[in-house]
């Protein structure tokens, strides 16, 4: 059993009261909170600073919790709503982004069920392997390097980088060790949640800009595995918008 937490904050710089904005007649944070409700967790709650967002899933019968508007980052805000519950060391969270409507249920349920069956990690999260030379060298996408199911590193560089074919000129995929594509759906022990907390920020972090990287620089094990279903991007710009209105209205057409 786990618990599943959307932090759905209202300031943002491309997209303004993103979780708000309007998808086929409904909120954003809407469409994303059926997409948790399908899965299996025993509770799901929204995590907002804002009251108009509070509203409006209220009145959808959704549960909230009013967080603090200062965190430095989504995982603080996970850390105080878990407080705020009263969950306990060993509970399992999910946390579920607000701008990603699309989400497949069965990648919340992948990622809580590989971090219970994995009692050395304190925290679970996804991948994809990466097919094109742009997304491995691009500075957006998240790249994460993996042995014995384990991250070893995340980072916004091209990782690991094939010498020789880059040396060659050509493309520097190399098929016995493809890159992968870190997906952004986390579970996590609240005991790891408390402790990361209470860590300050880490040089790597801080270079970086990944908030995972202070879990590993502390040594807390973080369990990756292969998507279960393909995760489509979440709504980031207004083209991300547009593309996942239309998705919608060809659905109900």
């Amino acid at each position: 059993m786990f618990y599943c937490v959307i932090p759905a904050r209202y300031g943002a710089s491309r997209l303004p009261g993103k979780p708000l904005l309007e998808i086929a007649g409904e909120p954003m944070v809407e469409h994303v909170r059926r997409a948790a409700l399908a899965s299996g967790a025993r509770a799901v709650v929204v995590a907002t600073d804002h009251a108009e967002i509070r509203d409006r899933v209220q009145a959808a019968g959704g549960r909230v919790c009013m967080t603090a508007a200062g965190h430095a980052s989504g995982t603080d805000r996970l850390a105080e709503v878990a407080e705020l519950c009263g969950w306990q060391d060993d509970d399992i969270v999910v946390n579920v982004q607000g701008d990603e409507p699309l989400l497949p249920p069965a990648v919340i349920d992948q990622v809580a069920a590989d971090l219970a069956a994995s009692p050395d990690c304190g925290v679970a999260t996804l991948c994809e392997p990466i097919a094109d030379p742009q997304v491995l060298t691009d500075p957006n996408a998240v790249k994460v390097v993996v042995a014995q199911e384990r991250a070893l590193y995340f980072s916004r560089a091209a990782i690991p980088w094939p010498r020789d074919l880059a040396l060659r000129g050509e493309p520097p995929l190399d098929p016995r060790c493809l890159p992968l594509r870190h997906i952004g759906l986390y579970a996590y022990r609240v005991a790891a949640l408390r402790r990361f907390s209470d860590w300050p920020v880490a040089p790597l972090e801080a270079v970086e800009a990944l908030e995972q990287l202070r879990f590993l620089a502390n040594g807390v094990a973080i369990r990756v595995a292969l998507a279960a279903a393909p995760v489509p991007g979440g709504v980031d710009t207004p083209d991300d918008l547009a593309r996942v209105r239309e998705y919608f209205r060809s659905r109900m057409s």
